[in-house]
């Protein structure tokens, strides 16, 4: 009786946790993680590195710090930046009203969230230019005001504010559907305006989530390519992206340069990920911090 009692409790006690393993052990996992991490990522990133380390340090410093080249960086990284803030502001309205009211034509507008997910990059330069250039059905309108949204730095910014908008909004959008409406009306009993609860009760709640949906629109941004070309008008010094300085490179037989290039783009986009990724975590504990 003892005996059948003990394997009972034994078999009880190891069966949820047996039960709960669905995938293979630690190592296993953790290996084939690693295997595919290094496939993915890793041996890709190394070969990129080690071609860049044929050049001399002198060779390396021309490559990456050739006038036209700078310009390209200010651009990509500058262009980025703005649309990212400007995808921010505005994903946050588009995610507020999509959770928050309800109204005719809701679900298509949702659905058009994820065009730029779905639309190729090319055909979106396109369409863009299109409506854009002088001649195009909303550029004819600016034009003869001496705002030219096409073939310049412009056009550069509104391509990636368009390829960016849903990662903000997809981001946000669960966060602001899982807020507790309780919390609002408790501010409101208490006599807080609506930009107090807002900015004390909705934001911090929904701050880290927002800071992801700017980070992840900011690393797209930074390597776009297919709609930019068509709608920046490739002036050098002027309206000349950094993918399509790397691109040029690769054509010219210049692979090293070309990859001295991308190092420079990997190396500046991983500290500004890295930042970002720090005003995350101290975003959480802050966050935790007053909730407690």
């Amino acid at each position: 009786m003892t005996t059948a009692t003990l394997s009972a409790g034994t078999a009880s006690s190891s069966g949820p946790r047996r039960s709960a393993r669905v995938l293979p052990g630690f190592n296993i996992t953790l290996g084939f993680t690693v295997l595919y991490l290094s496939l993915i990522v890793l041996i890709p990133l190394s070969a990129l590195l080690l071609k860049t380390f044929t050049l001399t340090w002198p060779q390396f410093w021309e490559a990456v710090t050739a006038p036209r080249v700078l310009a390209s960086y200010r651009l990509t990284f500058g262009a980025s930046f703005i649309a990212a803030c400007v995808n921010a502001v505005f994903g946050l309205l588009v995610a507020w009203v999509l959770v928050r009211y309800s109204f005719p034509g809701k679900k298509i507008v949702d659905a058009l969230v994820d065009l730029p997910f779905a639309l190729p990059t090319a055909v979106a330069g396109i369409s863009l230019t299109a409506l854009l250039a002088g001649n195009g059905w909303i550029g004819q309108f600016f034009e003869p005001h001496g705002i030219q949204l096409a073939f310049n730095p412009n056009g550069v910014v509104i391509a990636l504010i368009f390829i960016g908008l849903p990662f903000v909004v997809r981001t946000v959008q669960p966060v602001l559907e899982d807020v507790e409406k309780e919390l609002e009306e408790a501010a409101t009993c208490l006599g807080a305006t609506r930009w107090q609860t807002f900015s004390r009760v909705i934001f911090p709640t929904i701050a880290p989530a927002l800071l992801t949906g700017f980070a992840m629109a900011f690393a797209r941004a930074i390597g776009e390519y297919g709609s930019v070309i068509f709608i920046a008008g490739n002036m050098p010094m002027i309206s000349e992206i950094t993918p399509l300085i790397i691109i040029g490179k690769l054509e010219q037989y210049d692979y090293a340069g070309a990859t001295a290039v991308a190092t420079v783009m990997l190396v500046i986009s991983f500290i500004l990920l890295l930042v970002i990724n720090g005003l995350q975590a101290w975003q959480r504990k802050r966050s935790a911090g007053n909730s407690q």
